[in-house]
């Protein structure tokens, strides 16, 4: 193995040894944390992050900014549900079957909605999800705004609805280290590469023959998709869905600024901004009650405006730049620094 492969492989093996260690923190979290107010509080997090991952991939890798992601948040709740109370289908099948149906309205919605360009296809996507949101809310089939209640009379791995808070940890753990994967994985790929070439070159991109629109939807059918699994879980862990609770614009907001708030276009970035973001909603609601009524929009338009005026790679970001200054102050590191570029890569 040749200095260069090491040094390259060194950073890797701390990236994953970083992860293995984290993963297992996160495991071993709820052994430690036993009140079940306090581990609802840990699965809203990991809700949240499963969420803004998801949201990445299309508005951070491929930089299609979209605010109607509430949409297949609530695809995802009622389709599983339904098929559950219709047809008593568990609801690990309603979950994919709910996936499914959001990718393929993503793709019916986003092949109209991509000839609009940068904060008008933001504003497609508020209006799309507004209007299913109305549809719905006036729909008998799907109760209309009375909405729709799980069943209560069983429960189990089966049927997903359990008599403690530590399961839906579980779950919900593994669907984020899902989606993490599979952000990870497209992060890694062609397709990756060909994302952020949209996001960043657009016009370079096509001159080289990639079609911006035809990968544009596959980043957002495969959002969509992740998304709408975690609507599913919504419902199973509420027990009840309306359209008020599942296809809200501000869910949308929500899912957008946990990535933008943690660091846009990052792999973990949307995990460190649902940390954030849900610990402040969750103690102001605490703190303000029932007299805190629309503290939590308040709390995104402040968040929305700090991360655009003093960091706006996020806070991720924001601490990869403190780490390099910091590490640039170092005694030695500027001699370290000459030696690195002045080292010959020897086989």
């Amino acid at each position: 193995m040749t200095t260069g492969t090491k040094l390259q492989s060194q950073p890797a093996t701390l990236k994953a040894a970083g992860a293995v260690a984290l993963l297992a923190l996160a495991a071993l979290l709820p052994l430690a944390v036993t009140e079940p107010s306090q581990q609802n509080f840990l699965i809203l997090i990991l809700m949240g992050a499963q969420m803004g991952v998801a949201w990445n991939i299309v508005g951070g890798y491929a930089g299609q900014v979209s605010l109607g992601h509430a949409v297949f948040y609530g695809i995802g709740a009622y389709t599983s549900t339904m098929l559950l109370l219709t047809l008593g289908l568990t609801p690990w099948v309603g979950a994919l079957a709910g996936g499914l149906v959001a990718a393929l309205f993503a793709l019916a919605m986003g092949w109209p909605c991509f000839r609009l360009k940068g904060h008008y296809f933001a504003m497609a996507t508020i209006a799309v999800a507004e209007i299913i949101q109305i549809l719905v809310t006036n729909s008998e089939f799907l109760e209309g705004a009375v909405g729709l209640y799980m069943p209560m009379d069983r429960s189990g791995w089966g049927v997903l609805i359990f008599l403690s808070k530590l399961p839906y940890y579980y779950v919900i753990l593994g669907l984020l280290v899902l989606t993490v994967l599979v952000s990870w994985a497209i992060e890694r790929s062609h397709i990756g590469y060909y994302f952020r070439a949209i996001k960043d070159e657009p016009e370079a991109a096509r001159a080289l023959g990639v079609s911006l629109t035809r990968y544009k939807l596959i980043a957002l059918s495969v959002s969509a998709f992740l998304t709408a699994l975690g609507g599913s879980f919504y419902a199973q862990k509420e027990m009840f869905i309306d359209p008020g609770s599942v296809f809200a614009t501000t869910i949308s907001i929500k899912i957008a600024l946990i990535a933008i708030l943690g660091g846009v276009g990052r792999l973990l970035g949307p995990v460190l901004g649902a940390v954030i973001l849900i610990t402040i909603e969750e103690y102001s609601r605490t703190l303000f009650g029932s007299t805190g009524s629309g503290t939590d929009m308040i709390i995104y338009a402040a968040m929305i405006i700090l991360v655009a005026v003093f960091s706006p790679s996020g806070v991720l970001g924001l601490l990869g730049d403190l780490g390099r200054n910091l590490r640039r102050h170092l005694p030695g590191a500027k001699q370290a620094e000459v030696k690195a570029e002045k080292m010959e890569i020897r086989p």
